[in-house]
């Protein structure tokens, strides 16, 4: 899949200085944040030596590593539109945007932790219902200052990193998993990317809001 440069996405938005519509939107692209180990989201063309041998997903200390970089997309199947609103309690795809393989989960073991594998699985953004991952946060919609979680919406596990990191060929970069509890483990922050602009929807509750 060719990588598409950042800057050709219309639409775009920054929602700094909006705080009323702050808030994380389909078609978004985004790096995540594990609060707890600071360390973003990563993927890279670098497979598992052992489990599903699939893609690998790992987190990673650096902030401009552009293989951190994942699209906001409708759950499996179907179609979110560009700038909707992603509701608490929503399932939702996260698309690497540089391999175009989908965060996926499955009854496989993580490497290091013994926890459940969290790989990138897919072809150009198409793969099953295990890519499926339900928004966990407070309120009525994902906002960008908020921590949130994302429950495996099959196997029901939390995405989690809890430090083991990786030897060679990845050396330095933390193993991320899927865990049953929750914890302190498994909180995650929108941190840089483009974020599109939210649906004149949310617009007109934020309106009459004011009113």
């Amino acid at each position: 899949m060719a990588v598409v440069p950042l800057l050709l996405f219309g639409g775009l938005w920054n929602a700094v200085g909006a705080s009323s519509l702050a808030v994380v939107t389909c078609g978004s692209v985004v790096k995540l944040l594990n609060t707890r180990h600071n360390v973003r989201l990563h993927s890279h063309d670098v497979r598992y030596g052992s489990g599903s041998g699939q893609q690998s997903v790992t987190g990673v200390t650096s902030v401009d590593d552009s293989n951190s970089y994942w699209r906001i997309r409708g759950k499996t199947a179907t179609v979110c539109e560009r700038g909707t609103p992603i509701k608490c309690g929503q399932p939702i795809r996260l698309t690497h945007v540089n391999t175009g393989r989908n965060l996926h989960s499955h009854h496989f073991t993580s490497p290091l932790s013994g926890n459940q594998e969290v790989s990138a699985f897919g072809e150009e953004g198409e793969g099953d219902y295990l890519d499926d991952w339900t928004v966990l946060c407070n309120g009525p919609y994902w906002v960008r200052d908020g921590e949130v979680r994302f429950k495996h919406s099959f196997t029901e596990v939390l995405l989690s990193v809890t430090g083991e990191q990786y030897g060679r060929p990845i050396s330095g970069q933390k193993e991320v998993h899927g865990m049953a509890q929750p914890s302190q483990n498994n909180y995650w922050k929108a941190m840089e990317g483009i974020f599109m602009k939210p649906s004149e929807l949310l617009k007109a509750e934020a309106h009459h809001a004011e009113l």
